[in-house]
């Protein structure tokens, strides 16, 4: 579910710190049933178990394949356009303290870990359009329980990036974000599977 950017920006992340020159996008809430205040960790590790390119569905899958295939054609994802010979990373801005709960190694995706905390995680990525982070969030509900949030924060790379970001919103909201919702969501249904742990 979309929420209001303030329901990112007015909580006390570490990622603040840190992002001040970056555009609070898209913030999106995922429910997480019978989750309690230590499963944050529980819930990262069932969505990277269940989530995954091949197990989204068709539109989803079809929308990141032409993605992949114009950054290939325009060089969006060369390698010079990315993090360290473009961009520095955020890694650079963070105290080792932070820096060392996460592996720098990318994972699944073009994402690179930045820190992982008990409550929070962060993830960077940077081609020739923007530098972006995904942010992840463990919120307690009203009622009680607590659910994952992501919040997307992004510094487009001038004139294209901008355009890039306003060409692609649509595609986010109709496609992308209700796509990983039913993704993520149904990971944590089946963590007991997935993780091979009494749920």
């Amino acid at each position: 579910m979309k929420l209001p950017v303030t329901e990112h920006t007015a909580r006390p992340w570490r990622i603040h710190e840190f992002t001040p020159d970056f555009t609070t996008e898209d913030v999106w809430s995922f429910r997480t049933p019978g989750a309690g205040p230590d499963d944050f960790p529980r819930v990262l590790a069932a969505i990277a178990a269940g989530a995954g390119l091949s197990r989204q569905s068709g539109p989803s899958r079809l929308l990141f394949a032409v993605r992949w295939k114009l950054g290939a054609l325009l060089g969006w994802d060369d390698p010079k356009a990315g993090l360290g010979p473009r961009v520095r990373s955020l890694r650079e801005r963070m105290p080792e303290e932070l820096t060392a709960t996460a592996d720098p190694t990318p994972g699944p995706g073009s994402f690179v870990p930045l820190y992982e905390l008990p409550d929070e995680a962060a993830r960077e990525l940077a081609n020739k359009t923007v530098h972006g982070v995904a942010h992840l969030g463990w919120v307690e509900t009203p009622d009680g329980g607590h659910e994952l949030r992501m919040a997307v924060l992004v510094k487009p790379n001038g004139r294209l990036g901008r355009l890039y970001m306003a060409l692609i919103t649509p595609f986010r909201y109709l496609i992308v974000y209700p796509a990983m919702t039913r993704q993520w969501e149904a990971a944590w249904r089946d963590r007991e599977r997935l993780l091979g742990q009494n749920p």
